[in-house]
């Protein structure tokens, strides 16, 4: 049985055309931007001064208001466990022990972009699913993905520009369309990236998306053999109606209530670059017939509330990587890194109040 995944069509972005689009694709860029803004300290990306971390998680408590105890961005979110399983495909791309066969436990978060704790789950169409792969032995592996398939800007220079022109009118509490459009028709790549977000159709819920991981890292393989890849969490389970639940925490809702009914699947998937494929540009998605390798099976059992969850005092830093596993060129991992160290040292020890999503550990099966 191949391991490796058909190709489908790709139609490159359209142009950014007339102020109801320009006003939709803000909407996507604004919570696309609240994503962004733990990459924004490296390189001093908004001039004159340098931004430390310390400076980015002050940025977002500014735009989205203090909330004690909760993560300065995805705050809102709910502890996940279960086991992940190679299939023999990895080791050829990377000799890290994930991919050696053996069951590797796996604790995570899947979580709204958006740093309110009490967001109706309805207004962020952008959800992540974060990781950390335990393998037996030791030498774990944290990684962040969400559910758009690039990233919006693609250098220091173009997102402290994407910054202003995403800056909310105080009168109306939204971007000024002429703004966005003025920095779009200046900034191509970031309106092909974010017509590309904009096509992809949408999930209906946490367990029917796709997560991708934006940034490019390096597999290297027993061998020596090193190559530049992204990889993706492809879901098992379909589905495209949106869930029949309502109220503010109806996405979370459907997740227990699917996990109470049997154990979720995903296929992590890895892309394997070509030769003159951009590696430190996430606005650009690779072409649709490079290499797709499936290299395993991610399966989830367990939610949980992450007042008391597993997940609860991790950061999922994206360096913490086992052998096998390397930066690749690209600048936000190192950048997320550190903004997320610092907003851990922030709620460490401060007084949390309960989350929004409240449920005891729920395993797979319990609904009968």
């Amino acid at each position: 049985m191949s391991h490796h995944l058909p190709h489908g069509p790709q139609d490159g972005p359209g142009p950014v055309r007339g102020p109801a689009v320009v006003v939709r694709l803000a909407a996507i860029g604004a919570v696309v931007l609240i994503a962004a803004a733990g990459f924004a300290y490296t390189g001093g990306w908004l001039s004159p001064g340098r931004l430390s971390p310390d400076r980015v998680v002050d940025a977002l408590e500014a735009n989205n208001g203090q909330h004690p105890g909760f993560r300065r961005n995805h705050a809102k979110g709910i502890c996940i466990a279960g086991m992940f399983k190679g299939n023999g495909a990895g080791p050829a791309l990377s000799k890290a022990s994930v991919f050696a066969g053996a069951d590797v436990p796996v604790i995570g978060r899947l979580a709204l972009a958006a740093g309110r704790p009490d967001v109706p789950d309805a207004s962020s169409p952008v959800w992540s699913m974060a990781l950390r792969f335990l393998p037996v032995a030791g030498d774990e592996w944290r990684t962040g993905m969400n559910n758009i398939p690039v990233f919006p800007v693609r250098d220091a220079e173009e997102f402290a520009g994407f910054l202003v022109a995403m800056r909310p009118d105080p009168a109306t509490g939204k971007p000024d369309p002429a703004a966005v459009q003025a920095f779009l028709a200046a900034h191509p790549a970031t309106a092909a990236a974010l017509q590309t977000i904009k096509a992809a159709p949408p999930a209906a819920s946490f367990a029917t998306a796709t997560y991708n991981g934006l940034n490019a890292f390096r597999f290297v393989n027993a061998e020596g053999e090193a190559a530049a890849v992204r990889w993706s969490m492809v879901p098992e389970q379909a589905g495209t109606e949106q869930p029949a639940l309502s109220g503010p925490n109806y996405l979370f809702d459907e997740l227990i209530g699917a996990v109470r009914q049997g154990p979720l699947h995903w296929q992590l998937v890895v892309t394997v670059a070509g030769p003159a494929d951009v590696t430190a540009d996430p606005t650009v998605a690779w072409p649709a017939d490079r290499q797709r390798v499936a290299v395993g099976t991610l399966t989830i059992d367990t939610v949980e509330g992450e007042d008391t969850g597993s997940c609860r005092d991790v950061t999922f830093d994206p360096l913490v990587l086992p052998a096998g596993i390397e930066p690749a060129d690209d600048p936000f991992p190192a950048a997320r890194s550190a903004a997320y160290a610092e907003g851990l040292r922030r709620r460490d020890g401060e007084v949390k109040q309960p989350s929004a999503v409240q449920v005891s550990a729920v395993r797979a099966g319990e609904g009968g």
